[in-house]
């Protein structure tokens, strides 16, 4: 198995039980546990994530829900000594949490903005932070952060999504040139156009804008989660040793054109 005898802790976790709509967060744990990992998957939305748990576990996985805002230091600092607690140590960290918000420049708040920041940003670094000390202690580690190509390219709108997405490229390869000498890995994850809880709204309710994506995919398609979630499982493994400070994009094309 790819996960043998490592233990993940991953965000916005809780959209991945039998029958829903998939998020990355719920197929990563999905997988990571298919292939042995211990999980803990962690949300703000407590119901779905125990519901999601539950259906891993009875499945043959080892995995916990823990209730978590990526916004709240002393959230992250209790989330993971309780992972520590339960299963002995850290491996591997996905920062995974996200939200959209698409809006101009002039349409943008300072409430958008901030809001965008927190959950992106500040929580990609503070889970990162908090979660080095317990991989240093284990010779080292594997950190994935998810962005977007919204981190790499522009559109007409998303802008605090954009400055979001581009922070936590950037802040990745500098963690990643950090703590590299410590066997502690840091890249970033950049999905195209996919079809998640997070995009359903705009896909299923606004005119056109399932077309308007598809017209900016060579190969065809939307993404879905599991696309996704096998290309962060690839980060999580010993498969990518030698990979740190890369930017995996995972979009159909979109940005090769």
């Amino acid at each position: 198995m790819r996960l043998e005898g490592k233990v993940a802790l991953i965000t916005g976790a809780a959209a991945g039980g039998d029958g829903d709509l998939m998020g990355f967060g719920g197929a990563s744990a999905r997988l990571f546990a298919q292939e042995g990992a211990k999980v803990v998957l962690t949300d703000i939305k407590e119901e779905m994530g125990q519901k999601t748990a539950a259906q891993i576990n009875e499945l043959g996985g080892d995995v916990i829900f823990l209730p978590l805002d990526v916004t709240n230091e002393q959230g992250w600092i209790d989330v993971i000594a309780a992972a520590v607690s339960k299963y002995g140590k850290l491996d591997v960290l996905v920062n995974n949490a996200g939200t959209g918000a698409r809006t101009t420049v002039e349409e943008t708040t300072v409430e958008t903005w901030d809001g965008q920041m927190d959950v992106h940003a500040k929580g990609t670094f503070l889970g990162t932070k908090y979660a080095i000390p317990e991989m240093r202690k284990v010779g080292g580690g594997s950190i994935i952060n998810v962005s977007s190509i919204y981190g790499l390219i522009g559109s007409p709108t998303s802008t605090a999504y954009h400055a979001a997405k581009g922070a936590i490229r950037l802040f990745s390869k500098s963690a990643a040139v950090q703590y590299a000498k410590e066997n502690i890995r840091v890249n970033s994850v950049h999905p195209g156009y996919a079809h998640t809880p997070l995009t359903d709204p705009g896909y299923s309710h606004e005119v056109g804008r399932a077309e308007w994506c598809l017209e900016r995919i060579p190969i065809g398609r939307l993404g879905n989660a599991y696309d996704i979630a096998y290309g962060i499982l690839y980060l999580a493994s010993d498969e990518s040793s030698f990979v740190t400070g890369a930017e995996l994009v995972i979009d159909g094309g979109t940005t090769a054109q």
